[in-house]
């Protein structure tokens, strides 16, 4: 079962290390998302930090996820 509670996670951002804390779902998420990109979870993270603008990093990412979910259900 997929734990609630935040998960500490460090990515490579433009060759810097940064963590990030976000929810097993989303991470298990992110990792799926990646690879029906063909990017590795870094270079996909890197992307969405490009556009997030004001927005924290792990917030920016749950966005991006659930918007890509959405447009998912909206396409079937």
């Amino acid at each position: 079962a997929l734990s609630a509670r935040p998960v500490k996670r460090s990515l490579t951002l433009h060759g810097h290390r940064t963590s990030v804390t976000l929810e097993d779902a989303f991470w298990e998420a992110l990792q799926e998302a990646a690879e029906a990109e063909g990017l590795s979870v870094n270079a996909l993270a890197q992307r969405v930090d490009e556009g997030r603008g004001e927005a924290g990093l792990a917030s920016a990412l749950r966005v991006w996820l659930l918007r890509r979910e959405r447009e998912a259900a909206r396409g079937r």
